[in-house]
């Protein structure tokens, strides 16, 4: 199927804006994508016409909801390689995945002089929950750092390990330098030293074809957000025996099987771990998106967007004024970039003037951006529906500040 990014475009509704005067740009997918108009209208009919509480009825609207939630299970597993839907366990985003994780499995069994082993280039979503470990019960977390051109050495995270790791938790794409992490090797190395590995999937999933299978990671966390899906919708694939280790992560309905004054038992797994009335209409978003994105072929939307890359790396090289972290080979298409004599935060307004939305900050890294040497960046971050006509936009749009704060 070729990709036809016109008829692509036309999907998002939002695309079609202008803001101050110009056409929108927007390149602020690496904190959240655009929704396509399958998904709005999934949710608005879900809301219209067939709501109601999911597991809980024998009428005909809880059958209905409860079918297509339960459906996207199915949708989640086949995206991301999984094989078991069982193994797939409904959250709210990668983070709700992570602090899971942290909370169920890693705590139990965790005491004080372990070691988790995390890289610099870390989301702060795959760093504080571990940050609690090390408050709470003495946990050591032991950092590696990136190489001179950016990149993330398997071998030298696999270094890092000792007698006391009883954990690596990695991401599989930076969302500041767009930097690819090979978790595939690293995963091998740990699975002969006996360690589990947890993976950030959340800029991955969206920018390239996943197969936890073929990684041979034990955690995997993607967000729905970034997906193209709704905000509140995720999902975190848990190898099935390391959810047998796991106790429950929160108390409530669903997630349990009887319930007594003097005792309680729990659900199987993935109930087990889905307390409570879920985000219904979210997680049925997030299945539709990612059915759109499949119809589409990752394999697609990843040579786009890497063509993308390649002329915003060529055109972006051009501006011998304009400091672009990490280049690594292979990398996504995340640009993060500072500019001498303006703040990251003063490029993101007058991009903004210009219809352009990128991020400015430290991008929830900020060890990484210490690592990097710089307090802040502006990040412009391309998606499957982004051209390179927009890409020059913001090429003359840099050249603008520049004039203004040279």
């Amino acid at each position: 199927m070729s990709f036809d990014i016109a008829r692509v475009r036309a999907d998002f509704p939002i695309l079609s804006r202008e803001v101050n005067g110009h056409p929108l740009t927007y390149l602020d997918n690496g904190a959240s994508a655009q929704k396509p108009r399958v998904v709005i209208d999934a949710m608005t009919r879900l809301y219209e016409q067939d709501y109601s509480n999911v597991h809980r009825g024998l009428h005909t609207l809880s059958n209905i909801s409860t079918e297509k939630y339960e459906g996207t299970r199915g949708i989640i597993a086949r995206f991301l390689g999984a094989p078991d839907e069982d193994e797939i366990v409904f959250t709210t985003g990668t983070t709700h995945g992570i602090n899971m994780v942290a909370s169920s499995w890693a705590a139990p069994r965790l005491e004080a002089g372990d070691e988790i082993v995390l890289s610099i280039m870390e989301h702060h979503a795959n760093i504080v929950p571990w940050h609690f470990l090390r408050e709470r019960q003495g946990v050591v977390l032991k950092w590696v750092e990136t190489d001179a051109t950016g990149a993330l050495d398997p071998e030298a995270v696999l270094a890092a390990c000792g007698p006391r790791t009883k954990l690596i938790a990695v991401t599989h794409l930076s969302n500041v330098t767009g930097t690819v992490v090979d978790v595939a090797a690293i995963s091998a190395g740990a699975r002969e030293k006996g360690i589990p590995v947890l993976v950030d999937g959340s800029q991955s999933a969206v920018h390239m074809p996943v197969n936890v299978a073929e990684i041979g990671c034990d955690f995997y966390a993607m967000t729905g957000h970034k997906t193209y899906g709704p905000s509140g919708s995720g999902a975190i694939w848990i190898r099935r025996d390391r959810m047998d280790e796991m106790c429950p992560y929160m108390g409530g309905g669903d997630m349990i099987r009887e319930v007594s004054r003097d005792a309680v038992s729990y659900n199987d797994p993935p109930m087990k771990f889905e307390a409570g009335t879920p985000g219904i209409a979210a997680t049925i978003g997030l299945g539709v998106a990612l059915e759109y994105i499949m119809g589409l072929g990752m394999e697609n939307i990843a040579a786009h967007e890497r063509r993308l890359r390649d002329y915003a790396q060529e055109r972006l090289a051009g501006l011998n004024w304009l400091q672009v972290q990490g280049q690594t080979p292979g990398k996504a298409a995340i640009f993060s970039f500072t500019m001498e004599g303006a703040h990251a935060h003063d490029l993101s307004t007058v991009l903004d003037k210009r219809g352009i939305a990128v991020r400015a900050g430290t991008h929830c890294a900020m060890p990484f951006l210490d690592h990097l040497g710089v307090s802040a960046t502006a990040r412009a971050s391309f998606a499957m529906y982004n051209t390179e006509e927009e890409v020059d936009r913001l090429i003359s749009a840099l050249e603008l500040c520049h004039d203004l704060f040279a």
